[in-house]
């Protein structure tokens, strides 16, 4: 989940500008962010450098020296993102994730640890060692099997390298998910269904299949504000939107989330977390924790996180202290996004108020129901069919809750 705006001065102050959270307590959901990629692509708004000529080696030091002072004991899942953490050589990911399970036990505990691979750094070899290591699921950012589509997206990979990375992916006991874009420009919703269909032939547990977003602060954001670059259609995103649900649930694919995709028993655990709003620990540059009603980020750089961590254990760069109102709006804006939906008791109980409070929540959801966008279904509100391709839309407007 990307970290909020917040204003980033002290840099280059000599220590942490803020103190870190206090420790998270055992079981709490993990994220490592390996923050490398052979390009950086100009959709992408996470924090990322390309890999030539950084200290790669320096930086897996870093991370299980964050790690002892600040890593949960036995967390429940772990994710492994970036940034390419498959870019990594095979010694850094022996040295991170032995490393990671001595200082946490996570191969004990954890339910689910994923690994984000992209095709170019994923082959048999690889995939079959970070399964050695630990690693349960395999995520792989296919995106589109169009070379010109893959082009426009900035990937350093080919469709064919695609192909062959989710066949190794499946060469081993791990779960596979694939990761896709839609709605790109002069992309044919026929063409989407062909590449998505193609994917799914690898039978895949788990699939993610994102719309373009234009992001703040990435090349594609520049061009598109330069005139430079222009979006898919409405009609077009919508198309694609239907037919990812046609498809995927065609090969036994049910949605669970917005976005994402899975056999029955194997939706992504650690995202589910996010999505209830509950407590995570992320390490790295950019990463971004929340334990109880406060949140706090690492810099969006490499060079004063690497500084920070030797010098003192953390590197919290802002911390804030979220208020239960607004909280609450935030469970219900990432609960929305789920097909489960939302239970308002829950949602009360998550933001640390209780039954006593005056909930704003369900008043606003009513209203959305008589647009046709929410349903109130057992208890739980949730999207309807009218409410999906507006999802994002509906669910932000909860966060205003908490203003």
């Amino acid at each position: 989940m990307p970290p909020p705006s917040v204003p980033t001065p002290g840099l280059t102050a000599p220590a942490p500008p803020e103190a870190p959270l206090p420790r998270a307590p055992a079981g709490t959901a993990l994220y490592i962010h390996v923050p490398f990629c052979v390009v950086k692509c100009p959709y992408c708004d996470f924090f990322s450098v390309e890999a030539e000529g950084q200290d790669l080696s320096g930086t897996v030091g870093a991370l299980l020296h964050e790690a002892r002072a600040r890593a949960p004991q036995a967390p429940k899942t772990v994710f492994i993102g970036g940034g390419t953490p498959s870019l990594l050589p095979e010694s850094l990911l022996v040295e991170l994730l032995d490393g990671l399970d001595e200082l946490t036990g996570f191969r004990s505990s954890a339910v689910e640890v994923t690994a984000e691979c992209n095709p170019e750094s994923l082959d048999p070899d690889k995939a079959k060692l970070l399964t050695r290591l630990g690693v349960t699921r395999l995520s792989v950012g296919v995106q589109s099997l169009n070379p010109d589509t893959l082009r426009f997206l900035g990937r350093a990979h080919g469709p064919e390298e695609a192909l062959r990375a989710l066949d190794a992916a499946r060469g081993t006991d791990a779960d596979v998910g694939a990761d896709m874009i839609y709605a790109c420009p002069d992309q044919s919703s026929e063409e989407w269904e062909k590449d998505l269909s193609r994917v799914l032939e690898f039978e895949p547990q788990h699939l993610s299949a994102y719309n373009l977003t234009i992001e703040e602060g990435t090349l594609f954001h520049v061009q598109r504000e330069r005139g430079e670059l222009t979006t898919a259609p409405e009609e077009v995103e919508l198309a694609c939107f239907e037919q990812t649900r046609e498809v995927a649930e065609a090969a036994g694919l049910g949605r669970y989330e917005v976005s994402n995709y899975a056999r029955p028993g194997h939706e992504c655990q650690h995202n589910l977390t996010y999505w209830a709003n509950g407590a995570y620990v992320g390490l790295g540059p950019g990463a971004v924790s929340k334990v109880g009603l406060a949140r706090a980020g690492n810099p969006r750089s490499l060079a004063p996180y690497l500084r920070w961590v030797q010098d003192e254990g953390h590197a919290t760069l802002w911390r804030e202290q979220l208020d239960p109102l607004h909280r609450l709006g935030e469970t219900w804006w990432l609960g929305l996004r789920r097909s489960a939906g939302v239970d308002p008791m829950e949602a009360l109980l998550a933001a640390g108020l209780d039954g006593t409070v005056d909930d704003p929540a369900p008043g606003l959801a009513q209203e959305l129901e008589q647009q046709g966008l929410l349903e109130n279904v057992a208890g739980r509100w949730r999207l309807t069919d009218r409410g999906w391709p507006l999802a994002d839309g509906v669910a932000r407007k909860f966060l205003a809750l908490g203003n």
